[in-house]
């Protein structure tokens, strides 16, 4: 969605200032440096420092100032150092302003802040744990999460919950199983979120990421006073109408302390076009333009009929040459549009396309009720041959 023009940060902070949060990792304060300001990537460079104890109230209180190095894994000895969205999180305050502690930027990039979460992985490696966990985390496919449903003790102590591949999930359902939940990550297959207005029951809630889900409307819009807490909402292939509404909620919220990203809505017809379109996760990717979308998407549909047309007829997968062809085809059409315009077939998109030539052949295949490998490997020849992506 359109952003405004900001030249500042919408809650003020300044190179040098020192902030402290509550990390939920250490079970105590912690402590970094501001030490850059990017307003065209409206980022802040954030330098950790190797500090926690109780709640402070000036940075006199954290004795001598210290950057924390990372030594778990290869860190070997490295600051850490990372810009993150310049959205000062509303749990996070300024003790003070002091000289830099560092005045090099950071090449490093984060979505959010979490310090502490490093300085405690720090501790457990030097106690020896070799695997630094995050306390209270778990990760769920779909099913597994509609499995624990039928369920009727709560998991009070999971504060931290991602769920992907999913179908249908019910948001009262999540809010009763996972009642102390602080951040939530929900990502569908096209899947369908219903009662979203649930979640407003997660009142200790920071952070709530919704990914490729449908069903929600306006009014099961993630209410400001139900969820007082939270410190980012990042919403990616939704409805419009929920979109806009969690938009108009929450954008007046940055001041306070709420970082909002929200990509890609999507109106009512979207899902019914794309259910059958694996590069539908293309519209709206920041270096694709609609144009390119539009002219792959046509190009995967000719080629999908194509294919389809070949393997329903008697012995069709054994028809290298036709098969190879429409490889060829394919990979030649895709030369032309990666030309056209800038390039915009990266190593994502490279493989995002064999995965559409797969998914013509699976289709196939649950179709007739059969295997097709030869005309897998005769497509991807064909697309080899000719490929300058």
């Amino acid at each position: 969605m359109t952003r405004r023009r900001e030249t500042s940060p919408p809650r003020p902070i300044t190179p040098g200032d020192v902030v402290a949060a509550y990390s939920e990792e250490l079970g105590e304060w912690t402590a970094a440096q501001v030490t850059d300001l990017d307003p065209a990537g409206r980022t802040a460079g954030v330098l950790e420092l190797d500090w926690s104890g109780p709640e402070p109230s000036s940075v006199e209180e954290l004795g001598a100032l210290v950057p924390l190095r990372l030594h778990h894994h290869a860190h070997d000895g490295r600051l850490s150092h990372c810009n993150f969205a310049w959205v000062l999180p509303r749990s996070y305050k300024v003790l003070g302003n002091v000289p830099l502690l560092h005045e090099r930027k950071s090449n490093s990039y984060s979505s959010g802040w979490n310090i502490g979460d490093q300085l405690a992985w720090q501790r457990q490696w030097e106690r020896g744990e070799r695997s630094p966990h995050r306390t209270g985390g778990r990760s769920l496919l779909g099913a597994e999460l509609a499995d624990l449903v039928a369920r009727s003790e709560p998991f009070t102590e999971v504060r931290i919950l991602t769920v992907t591949g999913i179908a249908v999930v019910d948001g009262d359902d999540v809010a009763a199983l996972f009642p102390n939940l602080t951040h939530l990550k929900l990502s569908g297959t096209l899947g369908t979120l219903n009662g979203a207005a649930g979640l407003n029951r997660l009142r200790s809630l920071k952070s709530l990421h919704l990914i490729d889900l449908f069903g929600m409307s306006a009014s099961d819009c993630l209410s400001s006073t139900a969820v007082p807490g939270l410190e980012m909402l990042w919403l990616h292939s939704v409805p419009a109408e929920y979109a806009t509404a969690m938009s108009e909620m929450w954008a007046r919220e940055a001041g306070n302390g709420t970082l909002v990203e929200i990509s890609s809505p999507r109106d009512s017809g979207w899902v019914a076009e794309n259910r059958d379109n694996p590069l539908r996760d293309w519209d709206g990717r920041e270096h694709i333009s609609a144009a390119q979308y539009r002219r792959s998407v046509r190009q995967f549909m000719t080629t999908r009929r194509a294919v389809l047309d070949v393997l329903a007829a008697p012995g069709g997968d054994t028809d290298e040459a036709r098969l190879t062809d429409l490889g060829s085809e394919f990979g030649e059409a895709f030369n032309q549009f990666d030309g056209m315009d800038d390039p915009f077939i990266e190593t994502v998109e490279r493989e995002e396309l064999f995965d559409a030539l797969d998914a013509i052949v699976d289709e196939a295949e649950a179709a007739h009720g059969r295997t097709f490998a030869t005309a897998r490997e005769f497509l991807v020849a064909g697309v080899e041959e000719v490929r300058d992506w």
